[in-house]
């Protein structure tokens, strides 16, 4: 992208990584222009970044999808089958050496 086609509040993605996010701040550095992205706080040179298009991931998505899979752990921890693996091991750590 070329740093006249930025704005700030713009959402777009770094490609390499599939970071995607809203520009906060441009900054040169040494001759070189950033974006700092909101999901990373970090500079990625706006030469590698394109702009963003579908939905967008919040911090309250990631902390309801991790929700999600916390309680599906305390299923599986509090059922049977779990139990019964357990009653099968001596329960001694060998360590492989």
């Amino acid at each position: 992208m070329l740093a006249e086609e930025l704005t700030l509040g713009m959402r777009v993605r770094y490609p390499r990584t599939g970071t995607t996010g809203t520009i906060l701040r441009i900054e040169q550095v040494r001759g070189a222009v950033f974006a700092e992205l909101d999901s990373t706080n970090l500079l990625y040179r706006i030469d590698n970044l394109i702009p963003a298009s579908g939905p967008e991931k919040t911090k309250k998505t990631f902390i309801d999808d991790a929700k999600k899979v916390i309680e599906r752990e305390k299923e599986f921890a509090s059922g049977r089958e779990l139990q019964d693996a357990w009653k099968a091991t001596d329960q001694s750590c060998e360590g492989g050496g």
